[in-house]
């Protein structure tokens, strides 16, 4: 078998994930090297995966010849930066989300890879989750007729550090960005505006660090559909990710993943498990998928099932939310975007 040679920049939570998926579960894949620059960082990744390649400097791996495509899951303030670096030295490019916090910097990368002739695709995981693929194809075959009303509830089991909050985007750029995401690929129709209210009601640290971290946002579609997302940083009974789409003749959900699926019937009640309780264990099966498909492309040329695009329309939603929140009115893509 072919296989596609990575270099991964960034040993952190994310680079870490992904490393593991990419050595455990996609054969079609050899990572090379890995950097960070937290040396003992990279050099414990390395050891625990059998990586023989291992610098602190991102350069290094990125002229590696050896090295076919790179993965980059630095922190987000970096992200533009290696990407416009990897594009340069033409190799391909995997960019954890978001792949910057300025809408212009993120069209420049997308410029960047285009002009350099490199596919690049961004990490939004959840549209590999079997579940929300299958939600997908029911929706694209017509199983429940025009869409009419999203719903995605998605909530964390815990908050992130304000210090993290400060340097992520915040929420709606760190999280809701994925349901952002997750509503353009289902309905198949770009959002034209969009209504959020936001609160602090889990961490008033979040709110002194400029964040919120309790959000309703409204969507509208240009094919008319509406969108309903609901947010929390914290859900006490676990990872919470359901998503509904009503349509003129049905309806398709899909629920939370459990670690089983029994119930106990009894005088006291109904019991049952709590949903997965970590991002990880709710989407392994989404994490291989999503860089089986990015190997695949790759290695035979195949268009991306994620884009650029896909990026930059997601982060205009997202600062959308945000401009929404500060006004308390209905904003416009094209007060963000112009298409």
């Amino acid at each position: 078998m072919t296989k596609l040679k990575l270099g991964v920049i960034g040993t952190g939570r994310i680079g870490k994930v992904h490393i593991a998926t990419l050595v455990q579960s996609v054969p079609q894949a050899e990572v090379v090297s890995v950097a960070d620059i937290d040396l003992n960082s990279a050099k414990q990744v390395a050891e625990k995966f059998g990586i023989d390649s291992v610098t602190d400097q991102p350069e290094r791996v990125i002229a590696n010849n050896d090295i076919d495509a790179i993965v980059i899951c630095s922190s987000t303030d970096t992200h533009a930066h290696y990407v416009m670096q990897v594009a340069k030295a033409g190799k391909h490019i995997f960019c954890e989300k978001p792949v910057d916090l300025s809408i212009s910097v993120i069209q420049d990368t997308i410029d960047a890879a285009s002009k350099a002739g490199v596919k690049f695709m961004p990490g939004f995981n959840r549209r590999f989750d079997p579940n929300f693929m299958k939600l997908k194809q029911l929706v694209s075959e017509g199983e429940v007729g025009d869409p009419h009303i999203l719903k995605i509830t998605s909530r964390d089991p815990a908050p992130p550090p304000a210090e993290y909050s400060a340097v992520s985007g915040g929420m709606f750029m760190d999280m809701t960005i994925h349901d952002f995401d997750m509503a353009r690929f289902m309905i198949g129709s770009e959002i034209v505006e969009v209504f959020a209210k936001a609160a602090v009601l889990v961490d008033p640290e979040l709110g002194k660090a400029g964040d919120v971290d309790t959000a309703v946002i409204t969507l509208t579609f240009a094919s008319g559909a509406i969108g309903v997302i609901d947010n929390s940083r914290k859900a006490v009974y676990g990872y919470d990710q359901r998503v509904e789409v009503f349509g003129s003749k049905g309806m398709c959900c899909a629920d939370n993943n459990y670690p089983d699926n029994h119930h106990l019937y009894n005088e006291t009640g109904v019991h049952c498990s709590l949903p997965l309780n970590f991002f990880m264990d709710r989407y392994t099966e989404a994490y291989a998928n999503e860089m089986k498909a990015f190997c695949n492309a790759v290695l035979n040329d195949l268009p991306l099932q994620v884009t650029g695009y896909d990026s930059l329309m997601s982060a205009a939603v997202a600062f959308a939310a945000r401009k929404s929140v500060l006004e308390n009115r209905i904003v416009k893509l094209t007060e963000i975007i112009k298409h």
